[in-house]
């Protein structure tokens, strides 16, 4: 119960303000986020009535409580809040020191005064507390109570209508019926005889107080009937400041928030005034009556028709007129408020008056807001819609900029300028500000893309303009190939910047902008060339080793070498290496400037005449101060234009040649192999030897006429198989090769020839059949046994490393493993 209530004492005995207690009990209910959607019940009545515990029953609060059994003592001394529980809307209860108390004595009333006067300050409802049978007497407990009320109400800074709720503690037998008029007649008796200002002496009560009544059992004789009865006032305090509540038509609500501040003021005013002499009584209906007619004005004119159409209309769009009809609008009401107001106080009128149209002016001001924002909008989506439309039409980018800036302008002012309020002096100009930066930023934004399009553009050029006759220069790699590519790069860049000053020209920028883009443009060209040299530098090995294969294998005419046995293979391979080793001086460096450098004379003096053959181990210590290849740069060239160092050079022209040997290899063998097959006869020397040797048998065959019989068929046969088997062409390979093909061939031909002549004898002579094709085990040897082609001139070339292989001819290989398939094509005519 304690942390849903939150007990405080608001006001100690001694009159202080507790400041910091109220601020606390605010934080901890959480009162100050209400608004105003809450309620203050204050509660006050004779001292020991009985008012805490009604209070902590009917709220379900935890104000101290007076033990009986000590006696009839002072319990709730100053004035006490607490948060009533379950009470919607937020409702704080107030409990306020008993009157009518021997503590204080008869004649110190003004605490009780000052206290009444704050309670009917602040809140919205009063409960007063009050004996059974003191109704109808004269001289009562109530009546002085009452009579207080009442005074201090007419003291009041502004009137305002409170609820009066009279409670009736331990009833009687005597119906409520008959007790409410009695009491009624009491109250309307004190009210007529309480001295009041001269403007409310003839105004009744109803005007300040809605007086309601209700009846309550004892809670120490009959507590259950007294607590059903408290739980059916209860109900009266939900919705108590909603239309027809208990303070439904309450007025001069205090937000949550300033309700601290305003309770402060309020007690310092009424502590400082003892006398409790309230401002005088003109300055104090002037005060009401104005503040009423000028809180009247502004709910019309919140509900006005007119400028509900008007705040509708300009949530959608700008409004054509809108500061005519509005200023129209608010005029209307300031005139009404001056002709209602004409007999008051002309300070207070005044005063008043002010405050209205500041409120006004306060509660129009955010439709003013978002009419400017519209202009803005507009303003500003009509500066781009021109700018673009200037420059589709080819018009500067400057020019346009200048023109559509000045034409938006003018138009903003000019429907800034309508839209303004008379009776207000409301200043534009943040947001006219507010619409040229944002213009500039829009321009910027705009100028920078352009820039960036056109910046794209003619990066795009120059990447089409370089890059395939610079990688085609490198390719090449001849001696002039550098000097051609910054002919081409100065050539390329000097026409892509002037052109591009050109069309940059309407943007009327800075030179030192234009010269910083300019050499952003030459520095692309500049990496375009350095990155694509670097790419070729990478494949290095790849050129070096097709440049060889190309000088190699083919002669000056470009036409395939025939391996005839003529050819200088030693001077071939030395031209092939040297047109390598050109290729491999081109990519060793950057060369832009024009600066010479030896690296051509180094890699051709250190590589091709054989110092790169691997030194011994003495040999190595002395030539190694003296190897120009053993440094990781060159001379007279920067570092960040070094592409293969001569350590990188030196290694890769070892591989080179690792790799290249075998091209060379197979040559010889081609050369080898055809003069082997021009020369298939023994030499005379055997023919020689045969003949003396062969003489005995030669005779033997001339002199019996059967063997010479079985030798002239056995020379038809042999002649017909060498025909059909032909012999000379298997031997042009390799003898090997010619005896296994034969070997697989001699029996299926032999078969052939018999069955032809069986047939040939039977008359029924059939067509040749077609050769059988070589067997598998033929064709893979000569896969793997080098041969020379004069159809088609293969020569196997190995790759870079294991992971790149290129085909030449049908040939794969791989460095590593030293693996390689050599597929040639051999046309033969089956006859």
């Amino acid at each position: 119960m304690d942390e849903d209530c939150c007990v405080t004492q608001l006001i100690d005995a001694n009159g202080n303000f507790n400041v910091e207690g109220l601020d606390n009990f605010m934080k901890k209910v959480k009162f100050i986020n209400s608004g105003l959607s809450y309620a203050i019940v204050a509660i006050m009545g004779p001292q020991s009535s009985g008012k805490s515990t009604l209070l902590n029953h009917l709220f379900h609060t935890n104000f101290r409580e007076m033990d009986a059994y000590k006696g009839r003592i002072q319990t709730t001394k100053g004035i006490w809040i607490a948060k009533c529980v379950g009470i919607q809307p937020f409702t704080i209860a107030m409990d306020l020191e008993g009157t009518d108390g021997r503590e204080r004595g008869q004649d110190d009333t003004t605490f009780e005064k000052q206290s009444a006067l704050f309670a009917l300050s602040v809140s919205d409802i009063v409960l007063i507390n009050m004996w059974c049978h003191d109704i109808g007497r004269e001289h009562a407990a109530n009546r002085p109570l009452l009579k207080t009320v009442f005074q201090v109400m007419m003291r009041l800074f502004s009137p305002r209508k409170t609820t009066l709720m009279f409670v009736i503690r331990d009833k009687t037998k005597t119906p409520l019926e008959l007790l409410e008029p009695v009491l009624r007649e009491d109250i309307q008796k004190i009210w007529v005889e309480v001295p009041k200002p001269q403007a409310h002496k003839n105004t009744p009560l109803s005007d300040f107080f809605n007086v309601e009544i209700t009846a309550l059992s004892s809670y120490e004789e009959k507590e259950e009937n007294f607590k059903e009865e408290v739980a059916q006032l209860r109900q009266r305090f939900f919705h108590s400041i909603s239309p027809g509540g208990l303070a439904g038509d309450r007025s001069g609500v205090v937000p949550a928030s300033g309700f601290s501040f305003s309770a402060q003021q309020i007690w310092k005013v009424i502590k400082e005034n003892k006398d409790l002499d309230l401002p005088a009584h003109k300055i104090m209906v002037a005060t009401v009556r104005c503040e009423e007619i000028g809180n009247e004005k502004l709910s019309r004119l919140i509900s006005d028709e007119g400028w509900l159409e008007l705040e509708y209309a300009v949530q959608a769009g700008p409004v054509l007129g809108f500061g005519e009809k509005l200023s129209s609008v608010l005029e209307m009401y300031f005139s009404e408020y001056d002709m209602e107001t004409i007999y008051y106080d002309e300070g207070v009128r005044n005063a008043k008056r002010q405050q209205l149209v500041s409120k006004a002016l306060q509660f129009v001001h955010p439709a003013y807001t978002t009419m400017l924002g519209h202009l803005h909008y507009n303003a500003l989506e009509s500066f781009k819609t021109r700018l673009e439309q200037a420059l589709h039409k080819g018009e500067g980018f400057a020019a346009s900029v200048c023109t559509c800036t000045h034409s938006c302008m003018l138009e903003f002012d000019h429907e800034c300028a309508e839209a303004a309020i008379r009776q207000a002096n409301w200043d534009a100009s943040e947001v006219r500000d507010k619409l040229r930066r944002d213009i500039d930023a829009h321009a910027s934004s705009v100028c920078s893309a352009k820039l960036s399009e056109i910046i794209a553009i003619y990066e795009k050029q120059l990447t089409l303009a370089l890059n395939e006759p610079v990688e085609s220069l490198l390719e090449a790699g001849r001696r002039d190939t550098w000097a051609s590519i910054r002919k081409l790069l100065k050539r390329e860049t000097e026409a892509v910047v002037s052109d591009f000053s050109k069309t940059i020209a309407g943007f009327e920028l800075k030179q030192t902008t234009v010269d910083s883009m300019v050499q952003k443009l030459r520095d692309y060209a500049i990496n375009l060339v350095r990155k694509k040299a670097r790419e070729d530098a990478g494949k290095v090995l790849i050129r070096m080793k097709d440049r060889f294969s190309t000088v190699f294998k083919q002669d000056n005419d470009s036409m395939p070498r025939v391996w005839t046995g003529k050819e200088d293979i030693r001077a071939i391979t030395k031209d092939a290496r040297s047109a390598s080793l050109r290729l491999l001086s081109v990519l060793a460096a950057i060369r832009l400037s024009e600066n010479p450098d030896k690296i051509e004379n180094v890699l051709f003096s250190s590589l091709m005449d054989g110092a790169v053959a691997v030194p011994s181990s003495q040999d190595r210590s002395i030539k190694a101060s003296r190897d120009p290849l053993a440094s990781s740069t060159w001379e007279e060239v920067s570092p960040t234009d070094t592409l293969i160092t001569p350590v990188q050079c030196k290694s890769l022209w070892r591989q080179f040649k690792a790799e290249t040997e075998y091209i060379v290899t197979q040559a010889i063998s081609a050369q080898e192999a055809h003069r082997k097959s021009n020369n298939w006869l023994p030499p005379p020397w055997a023919i020689l030897a045969m003949i003396v040797l062969g003489f005995n048998e030669f005779m033997l065959l001339l002199r019996n006429p059967l063997y010479l019989m079985v030798l002239f068929i056995l020379l038809l046969l042999s002649k017909a198989l060498w025909v059909q088997m032909d012999i000379p062409r298997e031997f042009q390979n390799s003898t090997l090769a010619g005896l296994l093909s034969i070997s697989s061939r001699l029996l299926p031909t032999v078969m052939n020839l018999l069955r032809r002549l069986a047939e040939e004898a039977q008359g029924h002579p059939t067509p040749e059949a077609p050769r059988p094709p070589y067997s598998s085990a033929f064709q893979s040897f000569r896969n793997q046994t080098p041969q020379p082609n004069p159809v088609s001139n293969s020569i196997p070339e190995s790759s870079v490393s294991s992971d790149i292989s290129f085909s030449d001819s049908g040939v794969d290989y791989s460095s590593p493993n030293l693996i390689h398939r050599r597929t040639t094509n051999i046309q033969e005519e089956l006859s």
